[in-house]
């Protein structure tokens, strides 16, 4: 990693922050807390609402190929840590941190994500659960692979990306595809999940649970203490998500550099934009063609697809923030942006806990039914969001 001109911290605006990013993170950070806004429960009710039915599968996981807007979280947190990194660097070096140190740092806040992604996944009382498919394990895991990245140029970065791409698909590819005598279910795909998550043909080497990443999970997490060994993620995530969500955040970082440069506004949206679209149709071909869209094991085809689609929604809020100037709306959602990871936190500890302060306070019956599960929510997220406020107000903003 060398400085470059490009990371200059004398470079004109270099130094601004983005609103458009605080206000992005912020967003995500939001939908993340709703839980689902409780929609999911008040479709089950409304079988036969188009209405509701949407909601509900864009406030919910797909089971295993495709996905809506709730599997944008997590493509769009890696990517805002990728849009990041220019920034941060920036800042470092106009603070006179030499190089060993910002590499240092670098390594060190990887280390304490992966331990807090153990912490959050760990129940109460019971011993170290060292499970890394969580959000914050996977940038951990990435984080610093990333960083080597920086100032290096597009086509050493859109090279990566094709040689992780090219890699991980060629490991999936030559893993054994299951015998006849595999039983599905003591591997936790069911017959109602086998409906998707079993695939047919080439795409049957991403089937769940019977993968290559699931069976270096059923020889890496069994290296580790553990109540019992370790079969299988009952939701197909895995460890080596990690790699392929390098692309990701690869992605991110070209857009901060790009933000971060002297080009003009118009020139940077048009590249969010133009990069987006290609890399949602190079997910959809590779989908249609070699590779699945599973988001739940990070497939090459679902980091080039789902990250054109957050190169998209963030395009249009720097079109809106910071080109139109449309800000004042924003302050909602920057409070938020400013201490994602307390809210993060806070949110996975203590989220049952405020719902249940709800019904404490206000009452069971606002609560009850098919459509209290909204009323949890939008109580969750107030309780949540002042405590950001909270925060906010005085100055208080905690990093890793």
């Amino acid at each position: 990693m060398n400085t470059d001109p490009k990371l200059d911290p004398k470079v004109p605006n270099s130094s601004q922050r983005l609103v458009s990013l605080d206000a992005f993170r912020g967003l995500v950070m939001l939908f993340m807390m709703s839980d689902g806004f409780g929609f999911a429960k008040a479709a089950q009710a409304n079988p036969d609402s188009a209405v509701w039915q949407w909601l509900k599968f864009h406030t919910t996981h797909a089971a295993w190929t495709g996905g809506g807007a709730w599997d944008m979280i997590q493509p769009a947190f890696m990517l805002m840590v990728g849009m990041s990194l220019p920034y941060s660097l920036s800042r470092r070096l106009q603070e006179g941190e030499p190089l060993s140190r910002i590499l240092a740092h670098t390594l060190w806040r990887s280390f304490l994500l992966v331990l807090l992604a153990i912490f959050l996944t760990t129940g109460n009382g019971k011993r170290p659960d060292f499970a890394f498919h969580n959000v914050l394990a996977q940038i951990g895991l990435g984080y610093s692979f990333v960083v080597l990245l920086i100032n290096r140029g597009w086509k050493v970065q859109t090279g990566a990306i094709g040689i992780i791409a090219v890699l991980v698909w060629g490991a999936f590819v030559s893993y054994p595809l299951p015998g006849p005598e595999i039983n599905l279910q003591a591997l936790g795909v069911t017959e109602a999940l086998a409906k998707d998550a079993v695939l047919p043909g080439l795409f049957a080497h991403w089937n769940m649970n019977t993968n290559f990443a699931a069976g270096f999970d059923r020889w890496f997490l069994n290296l580790f203490p553990s109540e019992k060994p370790f079969v299988f993620n009952k939701g197909g995530y895995q460890t080596l998500n990690f790699v392929p969500s390098i692309i990701t955040m690869t992605l991110g970082l070209m857009a901060g550099e790009l933000l971060r440069s002297n080009r003009s506004a118009r020139a940077k949206l048009v590249w969010l934009l133009s990069v987006g679209a290609a890399c949602i149709s190079a997910g959809l071909l590779a989908a249609a063609t070699v590779c699945p869209l599973i988001k739940r094991i990070w497939t090459p085809s679902w980091a080039l697809y789902s990250g054109g689609i957050v190169l998209w929604v963030f395009a249009s809020l720097y079109w809106a923030i910071d080109m139109r100037g449309w800000k004042l709306w924003t302050k909602p959602a920057v409070v938020v942006g400013m201490n994602s990871i307390a809210i993060y936190v806070i949110h996975n500890r203590l989220g049952g806990w405020i719902k249940a302060m709800g019904v404490t306070y206000i009452g069971q019956s606002v609560f009850d039914g098919p459509y209290g599960g909204i009323s949890a929510s939008l109580w969750a997220l107030a309780v949540l969001w002042l405590f950001c406020w909270w925060l906010y107000q005085r100055k208080i903003f905690i990093k890793i």
